[in-house]
C-alpha cells in the first residue's frame, strides 16, 4: 500500500520546484507527510474540513483540499497560501490520486498472482481481472522460484524489485515463507538457455549484494496467463527435487531434472522395498563406510575408468580395485560393470529420497 515515505517524497520534490509548503493529514488530523513545522496544530481545522461538504477552501491563509480514493475520502492536503499555492495545491492532489492508483493496482496485481500461482482462480475469473489490471493474457512466460535461506527475505525482494519491473510485465509476488515467486515476462524468440541466464543472473547478484545463501528454480515456459500455476508448480518441484538429489546445484530447473523427477513422484512402500533389495536389511546406505562412498562416486563421475578414477584420488589401482570389491561383498554388486553401477546409483538416489521423506514426517 501507498507508505507515508512515498507520500514524504513526493511532496518534498514539488516543494524543492515550487517553494510551496505542503502538509498531508488523515481524516482524524494526524500528520502523515508535511513539509510545514509544526503542521499539527492543524489538527482541527483538518478534521472540521474533511467533515463539511466542500472539497477545498482556504482557512487561516492556507488552502485546504480533499483527497480521494475512488469515491472514498483518504487525506487533506494543505498549501501556504501564497498566489501560487492554490494551482500547486490542485497538482499536488493530482499526484496523490495517481499515486493510490498505481499503488492500489500494484496491491491487486500482487493479490492477482498469488491466487493465480496458487491456482484459486475460475478461468473466467482470471481473464476479466486480468483485463481490469492491464496483464496481457496472451504472452510468453516462465515462474522462477529464489528461496532464500533466511528469515527476513525483504533485501532480497528489494533487490530483485529494482531487477525486473511491472513496466516489462514482470511481477514479483510471494506465498510461502523464504520463497520469492517472479513472474518473467519473455520475448518471442527466448527460450531455456535465456531463462537460465536469468536465473545464474540472479543467484551473481544476490550473492554480491546481500550476500545470503539462496536456490533457484524454474519451471517450463507457458504462452497463456492460465497456465502460470502451471509453470510454478514445476518451479516448486524443481526446488523439492533439486535439494534431494541436486545439493550441489544452487538452479535447478524442471525440464533438467532427469530420474529425480521420476524418483520423486514414486510411493514410499515401493521405495523400501528397492532399498532392501539392494542393501539388505541390515546393510542401509548410511552404515557403507564413506570413504568407499566417495570413491564410488568419483569412480561414477570418471565415467568407471580405473586408471582416470585411482589418478584424481591419488590411490594405487589395486586399492581401488579393493575398495570395489569390498562394497561388492555388501550390495552382491558389481560397480566396474555398467547395469551393477546403475542399479547401486539409483538406489543412493532412492535411499536420499526415502530420508528426505522420513524427516518431513517429524
Amino acid at each position: 500500500m501507498l507508505t507515508n515515505q512515498v507520500i514524504q517524497n513526493c511532496i518534498e520534490e514539488l516543494r524543492s520546484v515550487s517553494k510551496i509548503d505542503l502538509c498531508v493529514m488523515d481524516l482524524s488530523g494526524n500528520v502523515v507527510a508535511s513539509t510545514i513545522e509544526r503542521a499539527e496544530m492543524f489538527a482541527a481545522i483538518v478534521t472540521e474540513f474533511a467533515e463539511s461538504s466542500a472539497d477545498s477552501q482556504t482557512n487561516k491563509g492556507y488552502h485546504l483540499f480533499k483527497v480521494y480514493d475512488e469515491k472514498d475520502l483518504t487525506y487533506i492536503l494543505l498549501a501556504n497560501g501564497n498566489e501560487d499555492a492554490y494551482m500547486i495545491g490542485k497538482i499536488a492532489v493530482g499526484q496523490l490520486r495517481q499515486l493510490l492508483v498505481a499503488y492500489k493496482e500494484r496491491f491487486d496485481k500482487n493479490g492477482f498472482f498469488q491466487n493465480l500461482v496458487m491456482d484459486n482462480l475460475l478461468l473466467v475469473d482470471i481473464y476479466n481481472r486480468a483485463k481490469k489490471l492491464h496483464i496481457a493474457a496472451t504472452q510468453k512466460r516462465v515462474v522462477i522460484l529464489v528461496y532464500v535461506e533466511k528469515e527476513d527475505d525483504l533485501e532480497v525482494t528489494e533487490l530483485l524489485r529494482g531487477m525486473f519491473s511491472q513496466q516489462n510485465g514482470d511481477y514479483l509476488t510471494s506465498v510461502e515463507e523464504k520463497e520469492i515467486v517472479l513472474v518473467k515476462s519473455l520475448g518471442d524468440k527466448d527460450g531455456y538457455a535465456q531463462v537460465r541466464e536469468i536465473a545464474d543472473t540472479i543467484v551473481d547478484m544476490v550473492n554480491s549484494e546481500v550476500m545470503v545463501n539462496l536456490r533457484v528454480s524454474y519451471g517450463t515456459i507457458v504462452d497463456e496467463l492460465k497456465d502460470i500455476s502451471k509453470s510454478y508448480k514445476e518451479a516448486k518441484m524443481a526446488m523439492e527435487v533439486g535439494s534431494i538429489f541436486y545439493a550441489d546445484r544452487i538452479v535447478n530447473a524442471y525440464n533438467t531434472l532427469g530420474i529425480g523427477r521420476l524418483i520423486y513422484q514414486l510411493p514410499l512402500n515401493l521405495c523400501k522395498i528397492f532399498i532392501k533389495e539392494i542393501f539388505g536389511s541390515s546393510h542401509l546406505p548410511e552404515e557403507i563406510d564413506e570413504e568407499i562412498l566417495s570413491t564410488v562416486q568419483k569412480f561414477f563421475e570418471n565415467n568407471l575408468n580405473i586408471s582416470e578414477t585411482s589418478r584424481q584420488l591419488f590411490v594405487h589401482r589395486n586399492t581401488l580395485v579393493y575398495r570395489i570389491e569390498k562394497l561388492q561383498k555388501v550390495t552382491g554388486l558389481d560397480m566396474r560393470v555398467f547395469e551393477d553401477a546403475l542399479t547401486f546409483s539409483l538406489a543412493l538416489m532412492v535411499a536420499n529420497y526415502v530420508k528426505h521423506l522420513e524427516e518431513k514426517e517429524f
